[in-house]
């Protein structure tokens, strides 16, 4: 699930923290920032984010369900959620607007 944010309110890593997410990590060469959430209590299913902040300032937050771990060594392929169908998706999106806007 896509969201972009023309004219956040915060930075991507102050309204994620406020969230519950916490800082994986930053691929230097694209500036992508990755957080993660914990359903539970166990690793998985887990919230996943992907920000881009563009150069005008916008930021577009790419959000995700992980439901497992990657299944095969030396892939990041995994059971992931992307679409608008599932409601947790759709509650954590919203909760995430209140922290941008």
């Amino acid at each position: 699930m896509k969201l972009i944010f023309d004219k956040p309110r915060e930075n991507a890593v102050n309204a994620l923290r406020r969230a519950g997410y916490s800082f994986l990590r930053k691929d230097e060469q694209t500036g992508e920032m990755s957080f993660t959430k914990r359903i539970g209590n166990a690793d998985y299913p887990r919230f996943h984010i992907y920000t881009r902040t563009s150069p005008r300032g916008s930021i577009e937050v790419n959000l995700h369900l992980d439901q497992k771990k990657a299944s095969y060594e030396g892939t990041t392929a995994h059971s992931g959620e992307y679409n608008n169908d599932n409601k947790w998706l759709e509650q954590e999106a919203e909760m995430i607007k209140k922290e941008f806007i």
